[in-house]
């Protein structure tokens, strides 16, 4: 299939611009592009195929690190982004769960964090409890990516996974709501301690030049509402984002965040009470983008949208549809990027993750 646009011939990032755009500093004279994660199995046929690059062997040490890294940069380059989004974090263990990974030609198992038994559960397991060190944590991949991008490209980077999402996997979600209500003091001290770490990380995070937003995830909700009641969410997980938020803020970097599910119990306190600005991932079932935009235009920047049941299950032909229909909606209103309503997931056809790229260059006048 034929792209009119992508691989984009001669990539013009300004990531200056997609963040001006976003922050509402100056009118949105495009729909800058904007991702979350793009799985390797849609991003490998890409480089591969399109690209003429070799995919990276396996990650051994710092110079195959480097390898990797590099194909990363190619790829987002090349596909007409601002930024590399880029993510790693501390080694929380939690018990896993696998399985084959079904997607078409897929070559690897999927993980699924156990909601049942935590590895933490009481006093004496949180003391077990092998916790990571700030100072053993190894930043090289974003000082190499720092180092590394072609002028005009930012970097858009985060921990891997939020504090919520840590406390949830660490305790299992069963494990968790009970806790909530019979050691509601052993909550803490596990959300404290991971917060702390994370609040170390962002320290250090924000010291990278290159760096243009703090773009973290943490899925805190599924289709009806939060995944532990608001109040819960408020006491033990909004503080940390909130000093995560300062953080970005107080080195002149916005804070975007990722979260899944329905977030409308608490969505005033992370624009108002948090600081949020810009919110990521989207659900038509949910809350659908343009609805949303319409409900906080002008207050915080908004991400993406492009429903996942489209982008997977639909045609090239309706996923170029609603992608024009999204940048001329939401776009006519400003603070607003094009991209998934959540990711790029290995079952994503290749097509058509290309042909939302492809259409969005094309209403921008590539």
């Amino acid at each position: 299939m034929d792209y009119a646009h992508v691989p984009v011939r001669t990539p013009r990032p300004n990531a200056t611009e997609f963040v001006d755009i976003l922050m509402g500093r100056v009118p949105q004279t495009r729909t800058p592009l904007v991702e979350y994660i793009v799985d390797e199995m849609v991003m490998r046929p890409i480089v591969e195929n399109m690209l003429g690059l070799s995919w990276p062997g396996p990650v051994t040490d710092r110079e195959s690190y480097g390898r990797y890294l590099d194909t990363l940069i190619q790829f987002w380059y090349r596909m007409g982004y601002d930024f590399v989004r880029f993510e790693v974090g501390f080694a929380f263990p939690s018990n896993r769960l696998l399985t084959d990974d079904t997607a078409p030609n897929a070559n690897r198992q999927r993980a699924w964090v156990d909601e049942h038994q935590g590895v933490i559960t009481d006093w004496e397991s949180y003391e077990r409890y092998p916790w990571p060190k700030l100072e053993e944590f190894d930043f090289h991949p974003f000082e190499y990516l720092d180092a590394h991008l072609p002028d005009g490209m930012g970097l858009m980077a985060c921990h891997g996974g939020g504090i919520f999402e840590h406390l949830s996997w660490i305790m299992s979600l069963e494990g968790l709501s009970l806790a909530l209500y019979e050691q509601p003091d052993l909550v803490q001290a596990v959300a404290d301690r991971i917060g702390t770490l994370m609040e170390g990380f962002y320290h250090q995070l924000v010291t990278l030049e290159r760096l243009i937003v703090v773009f973290p995830g943490d899925d805190m909700g599924f289709r009806s509402g939060t995944l532990i009641h608001p109040d819960a969410l408020r006491k033990y997980c909004l503080p940390w984002h909130r000093r995560f938020a300062a953080i970005a803020h107080g080195a002149g970097r916005p804070y975007f965040l990722h979260s899944c599910g329905n977030l409308r119990t608490i969505i005033e306190d992370l624009v108002e009470d948090v600081g949020i600005d810009g919110k990521h991932s989207f659900e038509d079932a949910i809350w659908p983008v343009q609805d949303f935009q319409a409900a906080y235009a002008g207050r915080i920047a908004v991400l993406g949208g492009m429903d996942l049941n489209i982008l997977s299950a639909g045609t090239v032909e309706e996923v170029r549809a609603h992608t024009r229909f999204l940048m001329t909606v939401c776009g006519q209103r400003g603070r607003y990027a094009i991209g998934s309503g959540n990711s790029i997931p290995s079952y994503v056809p290749v097509e058509n993750y290309l042909a939302m790229i492809d259409e969005a260059h094309d209403f921008n006048g590539r």
